[in-house]
């Protein structure tokens, strides 16, 4: 009975000195496996907007991106259709091309910055009086005063650059005197960006969008564009980059012509924070919910700045003694840490 009494304490000492580390191992365990997945889907995870543009937009094409995504091994995390109704009435493609398109469609003449020495230089009046004659106006606005549609608008802006009655005021900025028979002549800004606006607002027309993640260690977001993607010319795309394959293959995708410079098939970011600008544009989704988003607020990037970046504003470039450059240039093809690096030396600049 002695021996059986020491044999049972002696068990019953093993058992609790196993239960009582057990837990501890169950925990540890768990840390261990759960940590990476976290910092995986969160801070090491880039994410990427892209869409079929809408004469590329077929059953073909999209299960064609799909199929490259997949071998790719990035990530389709949502996914759908945005019709041309949808994107004339919220100007999600004016938003797109803001640069271009807030002196076309969503700014009104007198919130321009019009250099009054180049204008009158050109055109022999005053910016002023013009303005307050109301003799200026949005491509938008013209279009409309003129009777012209986006077709017709792009041959009578054609026209007026040959007569040289256009002037370029900065990148991406043009104004031209418009003079038709039995309307009264009015100056406008970036006429041509009707045309390229009038391919996505159609009623008939719609994008197929996705929005994607991968790991940077595997695929760099330079890759991703160059590679995945294609250049923006398809005639100097890889053969089995999107861009090239679409290109190469667009009678079998069902496109209704070939793909070129402009018309080339799919979109995708040009970096981190272009996802992020888009992200908020087309999917009204808000900085504070995407994971790169708060990156750059924990990084201390107000949510201010964040928003007057998004359109592509010039900035103050680090250690160039003032110098001032496109936003999204600098943060072009970096990867998401760096991205996020850049993004902070450059809000300290301003």
């Amino acid at each position: 009975m002695a021996k059986q009494g020491v044999i049972t304490t002696s068990l019953l000492v093993v058992v609790c000195c196993i239960l009582a580390s057990f837990p501890f191992f169950l925990l540890s365990t768990s840390s261990i496996e759960s940590t990476p997945v976290n910092v995986q889907s969160t801070r090491t995870m880039q994410s990427a907007f892209v869409f079929a543009k809408p004469h590329a937009n077929t059953p073909a094409v999209v299960e064609l991106i799909k199929q490259k995504f997949d071998e790719m091994s990035i990530k389709i995390t949502s996914e759908g259709d945005i019709s041309g109704k949808e994107i004339d009435e919220n100007k999600f493609i004016d938003q797109h091309y803001y640069a271009i398109a807030s002196k076309a469609t969503i700014l009104t003449p007198d919130k321009l910055n019009i250099p009054a020495d180049k204008f009158k230089g050109q055109f022999g009046e005053e910016w002023d009086t013009v303005l307050a004659e109301g003799r200026a106006m949005n491509a938008l606005d013209a279009s409309k005063h003129l009777d012209l549609n986006a077709e017709q608008f792009e041959k009578v802006w054609g026209d007026v650059k040959k007569a040289k009655k256009m002037i370029k005021f900065g990148g991406g900025f043009y104004c031209g005197l418009v003079e038709i028979e039995g309307k009264s002549p009015v100056y406008t800004f970036n006429a041509f960006f009707m045309s390229m606006r009038t391919k996505f607002t159609d009623p008939n027309v719609s994008i197929h969008y996705f929005t994607v993640e991968f790991d940077p260690t595997k695929l760099s977001w330079a890759d991703f564009r160059g590679k995945v993607l294609g250049p923006t010319d398809p005639a100097d795309a890889p053969k089995d980059s999107l861009r090239g394959m679409i290109a190469a293959e667009w009678k079998e995708l069902k496109l209704a012509a070939e793909c070129n410079t402009g018309d080339n098939a799919v979109h995708a970011s040009a970096s981190p924070f272009e996802a992020l600008a888009e992200k908020s544009n087309w999917l009204q989704k808000d900085f504070t919910e995407d994971a790169f988003g708060k990156a750059l607020l924990d990084a201390g990037i107000s949510e201010a700045m964040i928003k007057d970046w998004s359109v592509d504003p010039q900035v103050t470039l680090p250690n160039q003694d003032g110098k001032k450059g496109s936003l999204f240039d600098q943060l072009e093809d970096l990867n998401l840490e760096e991205c996020i690096a850049k993004a902070s030396e450059i809000a300290k600049a301003q």
